[in-house]
């Protein structure tokens, strides 16, 4: 090969032409090639051989210095072989091979296809994202070519192509470990998405913006006035988000529902005539020695059930196309499903959809046909908008259709997210339901999912539909709103129920409502039966927590005023051996005009130390404690969680469900998540 002569020879022979069976052949004989390294058995966890890229290499540097690529002939000779090789070696390399569980497909048209894992790179924040294009454009460009390139364009193709960038071959690498979805790639040059990974939604959960409650003088500021509430959304949202290895944002931790989350074993009324009891407890603060918590508990009279009234219940559910996941319209279907198995046989079911617009399912219909009313609820599917003001005109219509006269009527709304079609602000749909609660028919909102929850519009409707709001993240938690607390949930014993404490400022100094934020009302709303607040269903209790600061404490968030002195005409304070004066006013659930209870909290009321109050008081307590500290307040900015586990646990009781024992749970990984953050 060293010869001049022979070199002479080779220079002046012309240069075949490439012909489509030599083309044919050379492609064949990579495929062959590919198929029998494809098809070989392999140990499990056994990789493919290493291509040949250096050994080509090596050649194509030996005819470079020898300078035979100035050889019209002998680049002929190779050019088909060489093309063929770097056709094969793109068809089985990286990136587009990504292991013996993918097949090439035969396509009549003469193209290849076979599965592209979408290449992912890391991003500084750790989040995966599509590879940049140019590599995989650049790749799919030399794996098209074919074989009549010459001689220079193969050896192009054989040098650029083993030659993937780093980030790409990590990337590549990544993708094939977690098996992602892939692309079907077309040799002609056509790239057909079949499952391209997405980007993860965006989050349009709406939560309500509130400041927490602030420390008030009880010589300036003496009367809190606040509505009921039975809701429990908020506890339930905080521990699916804590479950998934996310702390709350502090707006969606909404302290008093977390506290009556829970039952407890408050001392009832003992008849119908008197709806509700009142149990108050003084005792030392757990997490600041210098104040004193007022634990007040009130227990709704517990209907039994043979005096429970018939119900007409209405279920307006969302079948939007965005309810069209796992822990959204089939969990709704099952949660569903528990509540019609509840019912008894004269209770009567309709069922409303919406999504575009309004569409009744099932017209009103006895309980005791189940069967009808289960199908009904098994053919519910999702697709369209959301237009939820035609799906409550037309629950109300229904509900007004088949009113029960002294039995309950409720509308029962299971949303995930907005109303995007029709009236969709909040204050509209507020005097929409204000307007339709005038008919004696309640609401109540259960919610579903995450990303697109309006959990601000659900709080505004079930507020003033007078009604409940429960948000339902597993099978369970509907067992437990639908069934264990269904009295509760459906058949109201009390509405427009209003609390107004007083506290006396001879004996507190300073007071602070834990939680109750977004259900404030004036000091003038308390005696104005035109105010709507919240209702009690029966046998419910409902827990409200104040921090008070004892009169001559050494740790007062305010100074004193030098003018100020509390007073009364006689020159002293009357009652001064009180705490405070715990006022309720409340409605029967078919009446207009209100009705007083009213309890002063005595030294009789206090316990010396926290161990002495009851064990529900405690676990009440350890539970404020946690939302606050999930809300990162001050009050509890010192206090850890290792301490409110240890108080849980001391007042944990029988817990027959396990809620409490979730609860001891949800407290570690809160501290887990927050680093143990004190």
């Amino acid at each position: 090969m060293g010869d001049d002569n022979e070199l002479d020879m080779l220079r002046n022979i012309p240069t075949p032409a490439p012909g489509s069976e030599a083309k044919a052949r050379a492609l064949a004989a990579a495929m062959a090639a590919y198929d029998l390294e494809k098809n070989s058995a392999a140990p499990q966890g056994t990789v493919n051989a290493g291509r040949l890229t250096e050994p080509a290499r090596k050649l194509w540097r030996d005819i470079m210095q020898k300078k035979l690529i100035a050889a019209p002939a002998f680049a002929g000779l190779v050019a088909l072989p060489l093309a063929g090789y770097a056709t094969f070696y793109l068809m089985e390399g990286s990136p587009f091979n990504f292991g013996a569980e993918h097949e090439i497909a035969d396509v009549p048209s003469g193209r290849l296809k076979e599965p592209l894992a979408a290449a992912l790179k890391k991003t500084d924040s750790g989040a995966a994202q599509t590879a940049p294009a140019k590599p995989v454009a650049a790749a799919s460009q030399a794996a098209k070519a074919e074989a009549k390139a010459t001689a220079e364009e193969a050896a192009v193709m054989n040098e650029a192509a083993p030659a993937m960038p780093a980030p790409l071959a990590d990337a590549t690498a990544q993708v094939s470990r977690m098996s992602a979805p892939t692309l079907t790639t077309d040799l002609q040059g056509v790239i057909a998405p079949s499952d391209m990974p997405m980007a993860p939604p965006e989050n349009r959960d709406r939560v309500e913006d509130f400041k927490t409650n602030p420390v008030r003088s009880a010589l300036e500021d003496p009367v809190s006035t606040f509505s009921i509430d039975v809701d429990t959304a908020s506890y339930s949202f905080a521990r699916r988000l804590l479950k998934e290895g996310v702390v709350p944002q502090a707006d969606t931790v909404r302290v008093e529902e977390m506290i009556n989350y829970f039952p407890y074993d408050w001392k009832g009324p003992e008849a119908i005539t008197t709806p509700f009891n009142t149990t108050v407890s003084v005792m030392p603060t757990p997490w600041n020695e210098h104040s004193k918590l007022m634990h007040v508990a009130i227990k709704g009279y517990d209907v039994k059930p043979t005096e429970q009234p018939k119900a007409n219940l209405v279920f307006l559910i969302d079948v939007s196309g965005s309810m069209d996941e796992p822990d959204k319209l089939p969990l709704l279907r099952s949660a569903f499903r528990l509540l019609v198995n509840k019912l008894n046989a004269d209770d009567t079911v309709s069922i409303v959809t919406y999504a575009g617009n309004a569409g009744t399912v099932l017209e009103p219909t006895k309980a005791s046909e189940r069967e009808k009313i289960l199908s009904a609820i098994d053919t519910l599917a999702p697709g369209g908008s959301t237009d939820g003001e035609a799906g409550i005109r037309e629950a109300y219509r229904l509900a007004q259709k088949s009113f029960v006269k002294d039995g309950i009527n409720r509308v029962m709304l299971a949303t995930d997210g907005d109303f995007n079609v029709g009236q969709t602000d909040d204050d509209e749909l507020k005097r929409l339901i204000e307007d339709k609660r005038k008919s004696g028919v309640f609401l109540s909102v259960f919610g579903f999912g995450r990303g697109n929850l309006n959990d601000q519009m659900m709080q505004t409707i079930a507020q003033n539909g007078n009604g409940t709001a429960a948000y339902i993240d597993t099978l369970a938690e509907a067992e437990k709103v639908l069934v264990q607390d269904a009295s509760s949930t459906l058949f109201p014993i009390a509405k427009d129920v209003k609390i107004q404490v007083e506290f006396n400022p001879a004996a507190v100094a300073e007071y602070r409502l834990i939680g109750y934020e977004t259900r404030a009302l004036n000091r003038e709303d308390f005696n104005n039966d035109r105010v709507d607040a919240g209702e009690i269903g029966s046998g419910h209790s409902v827990t409200a927590i104040y921090e008070i600061t004892p009169k001559g404490s050494p740790s007062l968030a305010m100074d004193p005023l030098r003018y100020g002195q509390a007073s009364t005409g006689n020159g002293g304070v009357a009652d001064a051996d009180e705490y405070a004066f715990v006022k309720i006013r409340y409605k029967a659930p078919d009446g207009d005009v209100s009705k007083l209870i009213t309890t002063p909290v005595t030294k009789t009321n206090e316990v010396a130390s926290f161990d002495g109050a009851g064990a529900d008081q405690r676990f009440s307590v350890a539970v404020a404690a946690f939302g606050q500290k999930l809300r990162d307040e001050d009050a509890t900015a010192r206090f850890g969680f290792d301490r409110i586990a240890e108080i849980a646990s001391a007042a944990r009781g029988a817990d027959p469900y396990g809620y409490r024992a979730e609860f001891l749970s949800l407290v570690r990984l809160a501290s887990s998540l927050q680093g143990n953050k004190q």
